[in-house]
């Protein structure tokens, strides 16, 4: 796990090979539980058929766009594409890219509870300056005019944006998260590559070879999932753990779909809580120890993290 000196996305970097494995909440004496109910729900609509065949982008929107860009650009190593003077699009390696927009304005703290008085004293973290709130894949088939009508038919409201030979159109989730669904991967916005903020390190010489797992943060993760899995062909891969599912995204990769579970709602719908809680990245080259020193030397911190799996050497 990496977080850096601003608070971004938390990012894992990974090597080959990783099996997606995460802990959730219902393991041990919980399993079982009703409140770690493991029955999927119903999908929402027919299937679409639909099925997914890479990621196009990730959706960003951070309070200085330009300084979050330099900071990829030098850590990841990322290729800035387009500057238009209101969001940079960075090539994400073999991954797909990233658009970063300006105009991020945090919500208001919320109220302190006693855990927060607990914790006082123990550090504070820095004001939130970015949200990670939208993602693009890419489906087959496609054809632009079926694609609008199967989303009409299952009362979802597309709305288009294309770029030349790119078409897209986005959608709402069942919690308001941004989906975007593309004809092909490439997404460059138009336009050139212009010069940015300064980078805040020495950048690393990393290649971003895929997109290993995405951890996808909700109130209702099953209504989720079903979702997803109706729209976009996603389908399990460990199962309904009770309090997470772990999604395969087609060829995109995985999600961790994590959240409550509806068993325990007793009628009360929690508000809507929705965000990508962390990115995991395959890099090359990989050595954990070289990795690991690249990140102490750029003031970062740098937390071993091997889904559970034992010593990160032997992964």
């Amino acid at each position: 796990m990496l977080r850096g000196s601003r608070p971004l996305v938390a990012l894992l970097l990974v090597a080959p090979p990783l099996a997606l494995h995460a802990q959730g909440r219902c393991g041990g004496d919980r399993a079982g539980s009703p409140a770690c109910d493991t029955v999927a729900l119903k999908a929402p609509f027919a299937a679409t058929g639909w099925k997914t065949v890479a990621f196009s982008h990730f959706n960003v929107q951070a309070a200085d766009y330009r300084r979050e860009a330099a900071y990829f650009g030098a850590l990841m190593n990322w290729k800035l594409m387009n500057d238009d003077g209101s969001r940079a699009i960075l090539e994400a390696g073999d991954a797909g890219a990233v658009v970063i927009r300006g105009g991020f304005q945090a919500p208001p703290p919320p109220a302190p509870t006693p855990a927060d008085s607990a914790r006082a004293g123990r550090g504070n973290r820095a004001p939130r300056k970015v949200a990670w709130d939208g993602f693009c894949f890419v489906i087959a088939p496609w054809d632009a005019n079926k694609v609008k009508a199967a989303l009409e038919s299952r009362g979802l409201h597309p709305v288009a944006d294309n770029d030349g030979k790119f078409e897209s159109f986005h959608v709402k989730d069942p919690e308001g998260f941004d989906l975007q669904i593309a004809n092909t991967q490439r997404y460059s916005g138009g336009g050139a590559a212009q010069a940015g903020a300064a980078a805040p390190f020495a950048s690393t010489n990393w290649k971003t070879t895929w997109l290993d797992h995405i951890s996808f943060e909700v109130s209702n993760y099953k209504e989720e999932a079903a979702f997803y899995k109706a729209l976009l062909g996603w389908s399990s891969t460990t199962g309904d753990e009770g309090s997470q599912d772990e999604l395969h995204m087609g060829e995109a990769g995985n999600i961790i779909v994590r959240g409550g579970n509806p068993s325990t709602f007793n009628g009360n719908v929690p508000p809507h809580r929705v965000s990508i809680g962390h990115v995991s990245f395959g890099i090359a080259p990989w050595d954990a120890d070289a990795v690991k020193k690249e990140l102490d030397s750029r003031g970062l911190t740098g937390r071993a993290d091997t889904g559970g799996k034992g010593e990160i050497h032997t992964n």
